[in-house]
């Protein structure tokens, strides 16, 4: 491979996926509802109203899924764990076969050389919780460290790498803010309170994981896309300034430097404590980032905040889901985190969405073309970015397999594994076997 970029011996090559969005299984062996499959009940929500009841099937084909990693040559997997597959009713009693599910999981992962990293929320609260205000009451924190413990206690003397949330900002600004996925909210103040809560119920995983997972090494998964104004009018230089403290800023900051961005601090501060900024920024080994591209904002007053997606620049590069295709911004992205957070970075997501569906040719490959040069010019991106004194240790492709793209259904693909979703079989694509051979080469 002549257009390796170089990377040390000790760099991380792995893969990304989530619950809700491969394993399926929705109502099996007790598993109870969560918020996204609810979401997908309601009517227009979700593209051609697909849901996750079945998704990939990894609940039954695990070890298949493990087997095609390990062919791959995967050094490290990010997975997350369902909590209303370990805990139906959210706290209280959990379900043993649930439970069951990831140590089969986690050991077949050590069985094949491949560390496991856990990330225990990846969107998927439970139905129940939700019915008593799911993140918008303070009591959430609580039953999040509760699961976090149970789930310390089952895979801490096997799991050593763990992760406390998955994307805070986006998950709390369409849910609660924006209304466009799970649990369909659009009000202020229940915006503010989830992210408050959130921010908690992280500091308190931290802290549990640390007290129950000898050796731990516990970081946090953020997504981070420089946020540019879609115009120079003023009005829209100042929205996508609050859309930045929204997207990039009013987690990692309260986490990581115990203070709430300036925009969001006042409008936040009626549902701070004393004591809360302490109990947030507890210390993290490593900032997980998922990166795919920027995002422009503008004024938009038929939403909450009086912020929405503007255009990017019409002369800018597009990915075929309509992404900005820019390289330049991720090597800028880890530089600057570093700088700003002082922390080992790993980049938890990244990849190439399409709408096509990339069948198979004559001869049984399925060619990707554009999703493998969108992963050569990211990751030489990434060396660069290393080469200028970015601390980033590791990378974990977005997606391993095509899946559930939430409210994109099943018509967006991120894989780099094709899944057939009919006959759920897996053939990898050319950019699987490129990135096979980067990993080995590497």
């Amino acid at each position: 491979m002549a257009d390796r970029p170089a990377f040390p011996k000790d760099f991380l090559w792995g893969a990304s996926t989530s619950a809700y969005q491969i394993e399926g299984g929705a109502g099996a062996d007790g598993r109870a509802p969560g918020i996204w499959d609810s979401f997908c009940r309601l009517k227009g929500r979700v593209d051609n109203g697909d849901s996750g009841d079945v998704a990939c099937d990894h609940y039954h084909r695990m070890p298949e899924d493990v087997d095609l990693m390990a062919a791959l040559g995967l050094q490290a997997y990010r997975f997350s764990v369902s909590w209303p597959r370990v805990l139906p009713r959210g706290r209280g009693a959990p379900n043993g076969k649930g439970l069951d599910f990831y140590d089969r999981l986690i050991d077949r992962l050590l069985e094949k050389g491949i560390e496991p990293w856990l990330c225990l929320y990846h969107w998927d609260l439970p139905q129940a919780l939700q019915d008593l205000g799911g993140w918008t009451v303070r009591d959430s924190a609580g039953w999040y460290a509760d699961y976090a413990a149970l789930c310390a206690r089952r895979y801490g003397d096997r799991v050593k790498r763990w992760a406390t949330f998955n994307e805070f900002s986006v998950f709390t600004l369409f849910g609660w803010a924006f209304g466009w996925g799970a649990p369909s909210i659009a009000d202020r103040a229940a915006h503010l309170k989830a992210i408050h809560h959130v921010n908690l119920a992280h500091g308190a995983g931290v802290d549990t994981l640390r007290a129950l997972v000898p050796g731990a090494s516990i970081g946090a998964v953020h997504s981070v896309q420089p946020m540019r104004p879609a115009t120079g009018r003023p009005e829209d230089v100042e929205a996508a300034a609050l859309f930045d403290e929204h997207w990039n800023r009013a987690f990692p900051e309260p986490q990581l430097l115990a203070h709430y961005p300036p925009r969001i601090a006042q409008a936040i501060e009626p549902y701070v404590q004393a004591g809360d900024m302490a109990r947030i920024a507890r210390p993290v080994d490593w900032f997980g980032l998922n990166h795919y591209a920027p995002v422009y904002g503008q004024k938009d007053d038929s939403l909450i905040w009086g912020f929405g997606f503007g255009a990017p620049p019409p002369e800018m590069e597009r990915t075929a889901i309509d992404w900005p295709f820019d390289p330049g911004c991720f090597r800028d992205t880890l530089l600057d985190l570093t700088r700003r957070y002082r922390l080992p970075i790993y980049v938890t997501e990244n990849g190439y969405g399409t709408k096509a569906d990339e069948t198979p040719n004559a001869e049984g490959r399925v060619v990707d073309g554009d999703r493998l040069a969108y992963l050569q010019a990211y990751i030489a991106a990434m060396a660069e970015a290393k080469a200028q004194g970015a601390d980033v240790r590791g990378y974990f492709v977005w997606s391993l397999l095509d899946n559930f793209e939430w409210g994109g259904g099943y018509g967006t693909r991120f894989g780099i594994v094709r899944v057939d979703f009919t006959t759920q079989a897996r053939i990898p694509k050319e950019s699987a076997r490129w990135y096979a051979e980067l990993i080995r080469g590497a």
